[in-house]
């Protein structure tokens, strides 16, 4: 009887049925009340109430977890903001051995059964199903969502579409295929679309509940991940599900065009809706802005989160009902690599190693010269002002006479790279509040799930990928090449990257995503979708560049005003300089190196003890 407790717990079974209530608004999300499931789901508005709480299961600022008395079981935002990629705070981040249990996989199950309830209880609805329609499409949504999360993490794994007992056979079933998941996460999809309301018809009280649109564009995301993952991957993750793995049941080659050619046709109706559009309120520094509006203090000019019409579906947060509680101001958003340094564009829409604009390393400030705006929204420019706390940046101070109502903060200091403790050089602050009444864990800005930014790279990418390498200049105009306007760079056409052997359409649409979506939890599924994560998760980190043109650059010889001591201390990076590129080494490449196993985490050993018929991924 004990391993069948722990079996249920696994899957989120037993206790009492926790709901939410909305009697304030739409962010009020903790449980008022703990009636039991059998006398619940009365009436649309217990309904409502329950489906409120799938949208705090979903990845965002505050930590999360399926108990909140053990956390253990949460999950904090930095997990999932591409740290320890080649990008940010660059090194091995990935689950290389066997887990001898997974968070993930509980949490994930335990959320399912969740909506597994609520689309029971709507089946055995005796009222008008039109009052909770709706909630129980949104069920069918987050059902959709929670599996797709666990085929991107363990490939295939038992399917859970029914209200488990002691005595359901799920409890001892052996893993479905990835297709079979894919098409149980698709089929979930369709039912949510064709029950959700469009985004028009939400109440003012409602927003941030998801949408037909929002549904529309997560499967596309999910089409253009699993069709790029079948084309580039195939089936060698799978295993044979006799010995290991879970088998490739249900692979149809076809299946690669099938969902491209959808992903493209969803992505392009998201886009036809004036529901949505790029945000473009602050100017060059909109990408700055767009994640971090809260109020009229928050931003330079006085904006607060009603100008923000990118997001489609969003985790909402606010600084009376529910904070953000993540520090994500004091801590920074993670150390910037050389590599995303260098995949900037310039101005003129070319990568910095081809693009004439380029002015080189030599000054601290040559390299962010003629460059796209995203990058000093990501980074700071050496030798401006900044606000901030510890590696994090706050406000451009080279912009104060913009602000007219903000109090300014003792702690203004001019930006000088520190290589003194073994660091990139490089901050990010795309996550830093500039709100100057908030303090630690306060942060109230909205979390993006989906944007239409976004939208616009799965319909650039799926359509480049059906054209085998090509786009047509329509195409690319009425969706990357809007992204890449707000962020100041000429428009990516075929006469732009011709004359350069190195640059494929392909490969600048994959850029164009790579930075636009930068720590928004993509980087390492798209490296694995794309088959390419052995080759770019195993180089070598690097930081900022201290030998140019076999010369020391500006920041080798700096002395720092504020401690009167070098910049730059040698000591601190004991693997030296890189003779090729005179960048900082600020490591080896991973002890364990990432190879095609590692593109999925093993099975929790727990659960194959308590589940024997659950077999282990290829390579554990």
């Amino acid at each position: 009887m004990q391993k069948v407790k722990k079996i249920l717990a696994a899957l989120g079974i037993g206790g009492v049925l926790c709901l939410a209530a909305c009697e304030k608004t739409f962010l009020d999300l903790q449980p008022l009340d703990q009636p039991t499931e059998a006398v619940y789901f009365a009436n649309p508005d217990q309904f409502k109430a329950a489906a409120n709480d799938f949208y705090n299961k979903m990845i965002g600022f505050r930590p999360v977890g399926s108990d909140s008395k053990n956390s253990s079981l949460n999950s904090n935002i930095y997990e999932w903001m591409d740290w320890g990629s080649d990008l940010l705070s660059a090194g091995y981040g990935w689950p290389s051995t066997l887990n001898p249990g997974d968070k993930n996989w509980v949490n994930e199950y335990a959320y399912i059964r969740a909506n597994n309830i609520l689309i029971n209880k709507g089946n055995g609805y005796k009222g008008d199903y039109s009052g909770i329609k709706q909630y129980v499409a949104a069920a069918y949504f987050f059902r959709a969502w929670h599996h797709f999360f666990l085929l991107k993490r363990f490939g295939g794994v038992p399917i859970d579409t029914v209200v488990a007992d002691v005595n359901s056979p799920i409890l001892q079933a052996p893993r479905n295929s990835r297709y079979e998941v894919m098409q149980q996460v698709l089929s979930d999809l369709d039912v949510a679309i064709a029950g959700l309301p469009l985004e028009g018809s939400i109440a003012a009280a409602d927003k941030g509940q998801v949408s037909q649109q929002a549904a529309r564009a997560f499967k596309a995301r999910v089409l253009l991940y699993e069709g790029t993952y079948e084309k580039y991957v195939g089936k060698t993750t799978d295993g044979d599900g006799a010995s290991s793995g879970a088998g490739s049941n249900g692979y149809d080659p076809g299946n690669v065009n099938k969902y491209l050619t959808e992903a493209a046709t969803l992505a392009s109706q998201v886009m036809t809706y004036n529901d949505y559009s790029l945000f473009t309120g602050e100017d060059s520094l909109s990408y700055r802005y767009l994640f971090i509006l809260e109020d009229a203090q928050s931003n330079p000019k006085g904006l607060t989160k009603a100008a923000n019409k990118e997001f489609i579906l969003s985790s909402k947060y606010d600084y009376t009902l529910l904070q953000g509680n993540a520090n994500l101001t004091h801590t920074g958003g993670g150390g910037v690599s050389r590599k995303l340094m260098d995949m900037f564009l310039c101005k003129d829409g070319l990568p910095f190693s081809v693009s004439p604009l380029n002015k080189g390393y030599a000054s601290m400030t040559d390299e962010f010269e003629n460059r796209e705006s995203r990058m000093t929204c990501i980074t700071g420019k050496p030798k401006q002002k900044y606000w901030g706390f510890s590696t994090a940046f706050g406000a451009n101070y080279t912009l104060a006479n913009y602000f007219t109502t903000f109090n300014w903060p003792s702690y203004i200091t001019v930006n000088y790279p520190d290589l003194t403790t073994g660091g990139s050089g490089y901050g990010s602050r795309k996550w830093s509040s500039e709100q100057i009444n908030r303090n630690d864990y306060q942060e109230s800005y909205d979390y993006p799930q989906i944007r239409l930014a976004e939208v616009y790279l799965i319909y650039a990418e799926a359509k480049c990928e059906l054209g085998n390498g090509t786009i047509s200049y329509a195409d690319l105009n009425i969706s990357i090449n809007k992204i890449r306007a707000r962020a100041g760079t000429a428009p990516l056409t075929n006469e732009l990257i011709a004359p350069y052997p190195s640059l494929t359409m392909l490969g600048e649409i994959r850029r164009e995503r790579t930075l636009e979506l930068l720590g928004e939890n993509t980087r390492f599924t798209d490296l694995m979708r794309w088959g390419i994560a052995e080759q770019e998760l195993n180089q070598v980190p690097k930081g900022m560049i201290v030998q140019y043109n076999g010369q020391p650059t500006e920041i080798a010889t700096f002395t720092n005003p504020y401690t009167n001591k070098p910049a730059y201390k040698p000591a601190s990076y004991p693997y030296g300089v890189d003779q090729a590129t005179g960048a900082l080494i600020l490591g080896l490449p991973p002890v364990v190196p990432m190879t095609r196993k590692n593109y999925l985490t093993s099975i929790p050993t727990d659960q194959i003890i308590l589940n024997k018929q659950l077999l282990q991924n290829p390579g554990y």
